[in-house]
């Protein structure tokens, strides 16, 4: 079996951060592990309170796993001090980590920044020019490549800028009233959209982890990075396509839509089998 590492923040909620990732590698078929980056108190309404690990804490986990399971893939979600970051970087090139995927998580839907100015430089200096692809959405695009995206041709322009000044590809991702659905590519191999299919599900929570996630996972695989892509495309809409329904605020996708077996069946209450 293929394995894959998640960096990431843990979601006491399960939607997102390296509780999404887990659920979504085993789903794609490989072994999940997990170096946690920071604890959160959060549900579908949002975040209460985050307890940050620390630096040293942080290499021990990833020493841990690399020392003992090698990982054939990483996904990094969100880190928020430079000094985490500068850590994670250390160690995946220490350990020569291959197939790194990192979701640049640095603005809200609503515009709000995530991390400090400075993690984002360090992120920026040292994390992207190690990933085989970064998975921005439209604000975290206009982050890095310093300019304004308000059309599909917006987002090509930006995408090429990403790529050559980081080194690395890049998939930014539509939404935020951009090409909905619809995500852009661009590699070695020049640009690829990748059409999507658009879900009528408010319940949208950790969507960005997943894509992410699920990527990683395929290409631990062996898949080449359009295919990854594709494939991660199609068990995130599926996931979105399940309506799962849970929490009083956005809430988290069913990562188990196509599950199937008879440990996860519903139970049969159609007979009395207590006696």
């Amino acid at each position: 079996m293929k394995t894959a590492l998640s960096i990431a923040g843990s979601d006491s909620s399960g939607g997102a951060g390296i509780q999404a990732d887990l659920k979504t590698m085993t789903m794609n078929g490989v072994f999940a592990m997990t170096a946690i980056t920071a604890l959160t108190a959060q549900n579908t309404t949002g975040v209460q309170a985050i307890q940050e690990a620390t630096s040293d804490f942080l290499r021990q986990q990833l020493d841990s796993v690399f020392t003992d399971i090698r990982p054939d893939a990483v996904k990094i979600g969100m880190v928020s001090s430079p000094e985490l970051i500068s850590v994670i970087a250390d160690r995946l090139r220490f350990y020569g980590a291959q197939n790194i995927v990192v979701d640049p998580v640095m603005v809200a839907t609503s515009g709000a920044r995530l991390i400090r100015p400075e993690a984002v430089e360090t992120l920026t200096k040292e994390l992207l020019p190690l990933a085989i692809v970064a998975t921005p959405n439209i604000p975290e695009a206009e982050l890095l490549a310093g300019c304004t995206i308000d059309t599909p041709a917006a987002m090509e322009t930006a995408a090429k800028v990403i790529h050559d000044r980081y080194g690395c590809a890049v998939l930014v991702k539509g939404g935020h009233r951009v090409n909905d659905a619809n995500d852009l590519l661009c590699w070695d191999g020049g640009l690829q959209w990748f059409a999507g299919e658009r879900i009528a599900n408010p319940n949208t929570h950790g969507t960005g982890c997943t894509l992410s996630s699920a990527i990683a996972a395929n290409l631990a695989k062996g898949y080449l990075l359009t295919e990854a892509v594709g494939r991660a495309k199609a068990y995130l809409t599926g996931a979105l396509a399940a309506m799962l329904d849970l929490g009083k605020g956005s809430g988290p996708m069913n990562h188990a839509w196509d599950l199937h077996g008879e440990f996860a069946r519903e139970a049969d209450r159609s007979e009395d089998k207590s006696e």
